[in-house]
């Protein structure tokens, strides 16, 4: 983690979970960093934790945050690069899931997974792109989903905003060459955080049969995954060997996987019909 040594983050979800444990990470290694979420109790918590692992003169601190707000955003964006002196790496890192079945989900469900998950990264990269492009370098880590990449039942407003931030990224990452400046899209399997139990409450049974017993990761591990993929320049970062297996079967060969999927599902409704 020498590479973090001295630079400057900005995390957005960084109250809980994958952007929490990053965070932590981020200072042990030498950083200075700054968490943004919306639950400052939490951020409070995180800022206590990054100053306990990292050392002096380091700046560590957080910003109480709606990333649906265009305007609070960029204000916190501003906000961030006066504190610490500008930004080299960006996590753009909020989102949550809402699951169920599509013909039965309200309208505002699609529009909240649209919002937060999705516009919210566009407003964030946003918000901090004259500073980069400035600059002619630093490094902008957007974080997707495993769903990001393929997509099965119960979590379609959700793969959808992760899919979103994934064509995003590509696009955001070509047109970021001539400025020096690097992206990496995350792509993270099921992870231990306080979003995926709220998940869990609604999801559907079928969605169970599919996920099965598949692994479930500490965040740390995969903000660790993340944090050296972003030091070594990787555009596409899938972590944990389980996740990289179905990232590289749906790449080359996506009817295989669906398949797959198809036969979990038709297993579990046939003995829902005995």
């Amino acid at each position: 983690m020498r590479f973090y040594d001295g630079k400057k983050v900005f995390i957005t979800g960084g109250s809980s979970g994958i952007g929490k444990a990053a965070a932590v990470m981020l200072a042990k290694a030498g950083a200075s960093v700054m968490v943004a979420a919306r639950n400052q109790e939490r951020l409070d918590a995180t800022v206590d934790e990054m100053r306990a692992a990292g050392g002096t003169g380091q700046i560590f601190g957080s910003i109480s945050l709606d990333v649906r707000d265009r305007d609070a955003v960029r204000a916190a964006a501003q906000e961030a690069i006066d504190t610490l002196g500008g930004v080299d790496v960006l996590i753009v890192n909020q989102g949550y899931a809402l699951t169920g079945y599509i013909q039965d989900m309200p309208d505002e469900a699609f529009d909240e997974m649209l919002d937060t998950n999705y516009r919210g990264h566009v407003y964030v990269t946003r918000a901090f792109l004259p500073h980069f492009m400035e600059k002619k370098s630093g490094h902008i880590c957007l974080v997707s989903s495993m769903l990001g990449f393929f997509g099965f039942f119960g979590y379609s407003a959700y793969a959808a905003s992760k899919h979103a931030i994934a064509g995003f990224a590509r696009c955001l990452r070509n047109e970021l060459v001539p400025h020096g400046v690097k992206v990496t899209l995350v792509y993270p399997p099921t992870t231990d955080t306080p979003g995926l139990e709220k998940e869990n409450e609604d999801k559907p049974p079928e969605t169970w049969a599919i996920e099965g017993n598949s692994e479930c990761f500490a965040p740390e591990a995969v903000a660790e995954s993340m944090l050296k993929g972003i030091a070594k320049g990787k555009f596409e970062v899938v972590p944990g060997f389980s996740s990289w297996a179905i990232w590289v079967a749906h790449r080359f060969a996506p009817t295989v996987t669906e398949w797959f999927i198809d036969q979990d599902l038709l297993r579990f409704t046939k003995k829902q019909t005995k």
